[in-house]
């Protein structure tokens, strides 16, 4: 049997979700069906156009990290010419993110409520529900939510692979296909030809949850959190060593700061978890929690992870541990991750105890960019190449067989 890779940021299924303003208010009242409908009311039945103005006027966009607006993936699936297919993708393979977990516990009916009444303004009578198969609490929970529900379209469930790259939107398609839970190269966006060639409207947890509630308090409520610009709130995922996971639903506009844990002010974070970006202290304490602000600064809100490795960790050592980590993880279906990963991971080794170089670095990640079946590359390469825009007089310590942090210990 071969053994994986372990990951720097271990797989959690508990996690500590802190009340919030929409998405998380009323927790005390618990997750079942009863006191779901207690505090939200019946899910009111929508029709398409009804759903697309209320989407369009929210400025609902999708929580999953490329921020789409969610109306233009409703509008395209609708124009299909086949009957439509409802996707709930809760499988969250990234290991420091816990914020679909965190739903999948608290709030389960939310997201139902959110894939139903999408369901049921497309004519689709199908949702399909894939739940991690590494997180068993929050596929035990959504297991049983789903029991409790009697909806007006067929609810399914499927378990993905503990891997990664498991949750790429191509993979679950793979998934319910009966296919391996890999990604797959494909021209055509799933909205317009996904599971078994019907337009599919595939979302993560957190995007259906916000549909749903939307669905049940109304374009006021959901505007009444964020800035004009930027509606709304996003849950964000922080984590540091010994520390539980810990989710927070956060109104865009917010100072990042305050959002992050008082003891580890001063120190490094990746922002964006395993495909983002490194941030220095002085860029998280000056960031808006935003889509847009997060690009001007270089960095990717994503799926809303942080994670605080601590003042005495070395960021280069624990990059170096994250792309062994990815390079094990990914499909291995196409040369940029069956060879090229593997060839950035040692190379990043390298510069971890100063004989690598930057240049080699720079030649193996022209080399993967944009050239493999899925973006697994391509968020690997934003990772490493962030060391260099974001923490340079790190790596200028390696170089010298030095470290700013700790004395040096490379993992075996």
């Amino acid at each position: 049997m071969t053994t994986r890779t372990p990951s720097p940021v271990p797989m959690r299924d508990d996690v500590h979700v802190h009340p919030g303003p929409a998405l998380l208010s009323g927790l005390a009242g618990g997750p079942s069906l009863t006191a779901h409908r207690s505090q939200y009311g019946a899910l009111p039945r929508l029709d398409l156009p009804a759903l697309m103005d209320l989407a369009r006027a929210a400025g609902l966009r999708g929580r999953g990290g490329a921020g789409f607006p969610f109306a233009i993936k409703l509008s395209t699936v609708a124009e299909g010419k086949r009957r439509p297919v409802v996707v709930v993708n809760l499988s969250e393979g990234e290991p420091a993110s816990s914020k679909d977990s965190a739903l999948a516990q608290a709030r389960p009916h939310l997201i139902l409520d959110g894939a139903v009444v999408a369901a049921v303004a497309l004519g689709a009578r199908d949702v399909y529900v894939v739940l991690p198969g590494d997180r068993p609490l929050a596929a035990q929970r959504m297991t049983k939510a789903m029991a409790e529900r009697k909806d007006p379209v067929r609810l399914h469930r499927s378990i993905a692979d503990s891997r990664f790259v498991a949750g790429q939107a191509r993979a679950v398609i793979e998934l319910l296909s009966g296919r391996p839970n890999l990604p797959a190269t494909t021209w055509v966006p799933d909205a317009v030809s996904g599971l078994d060639g019907r337009p599919t409207l595939l979302s993560n947890a957190e995007t259906w949850a916000h549909v749903g509630y939307l669905a049940l308090r109304g374009e006021a409520a959901y505007r009444s959190n964020g800035t004009p610009d930027e509606p709304g709130t996003t849950l964000m995922t922080i984590t540091a060593p010994g520390m539980v996971p810990q989710v927070r639903e956060v109104a865009y506009g917010t100072r990042l700061r305050d959002v992050l844990p008082s003891s580890l002010h001063g120190a490094p974070a990746l922002v964006g978890g395993f495909h983002g970006s490194w941030a220095t202290w002085p860029t998280l304490a000056s960031a808006k929690v935003s889509v847009g602000g997060f690009r001007s600064l270089g960095l990717a809100l994503g799926a809303g992870i942080i994670h605080l490795p601590g003042r005495d960790a070395c960021p280069l050592e624990f990059t170096s541990r994250v792309v062994d980590y990815l390079a094990d993880q990914s499909a291995k279906r196409c040369g940029p991750c069956l060879n090229g990963l593997p060839a950035l991971a040692d190379a990043v080794r390298g510069l971890l105890v100063g004989s690598g170089r930057q240049a080699r670095i720079e030649v193996l990640a022209g080399m993967v960019e944009r050239r493999g079946a899925c973006a697994h590359p391509d968020g690997t390469v934003r990772l490493v190449r962030s060391l260099f825009t974001m923490l340079p007089e790190e790596v200028a310590a390696h170089a010298t067989g030095g470290c700013m942090h700790r004395p040096l210990r490379v993992a075996s």
